[in-house]
């Protein structure tokens, strides 16, 4: 079966877990930026990945606008986040970025990547300072902080990486079956 592997990874996560994927699987793979949606036609499984923000999958319109290309195919999308695997919270992310026709067709997986506030983007540093100040103001506020809340204060002034080769096996095992 050919594979293809497209990853949008702005802080190296993603990219970490879609080069393991690529090996894993003997796929070609290529940044999602240089992409001719033309290409996707070549291969018989497609898997996309990329950061979440927010709940929404980064660039992942570059595969929900190009179902229609895809169907037929095994098309697997997954979406890296600093938090743990939570099902609600992958319920959450399938709802946000695929229709039910769309979820019908892809089937996703949620990877744990990490955070490292110095590969942010200026405008990304900039909203995660926001955040982290809401978070410190709730604190201060004496608040209850969530687990995701508590999670990113722990994180953020020392890079960490989640990232785990062993996190791939169900998607390995999807992908071979």
């Amino acid at each position: 079966m050919k594979t293809l592997v497209i990853y949008n990874s702005k802080t190296g996560f993603t990219k970490k877990y879609a080069e393991w994927i690529s090996e894993e699987l003997s796929a070609d793979i290529i940044n999602a930026s240089k992409v001719a949606t033309n290409m996707l036609s070549a291969y018989d499984c497609v898997i996309y990945g990329g950061g979440l923000y927010v709940v929404g999958i980064n660039g992942v319109k570059m595969i929900t606008q190009n179902v229609d290309k895809l169907k037929g195919k095994k098309v697997v999308v997954f979406a890296t986040g600093m938090s743990p695997s939570r099902k609600e919270a992958v319920n959450e992310v399938k709802k946000k970025n695929f229709s039910l026709e769309q979820q019908k067709i892809i089937q996703f997986f949620y990877l744990r990547g990490g955070f490292d506030y110095s590969k942010l983007n200026p405008i990304d540093k900039m909203l995660m300072s926001l955040l982290k100040a809401s978070i410190i103001w709730k604190k201060i506020r004496k608040k209850k902080l969530t687990s995701d809340e508590i999670g990113i204060l722990e994180v953020f002034n020392k890079p960490t990486d989640y990232t785990r080769k062993a996190k791939l096996d169900e998607l390995i095992a999807y992908v071979t079956s």
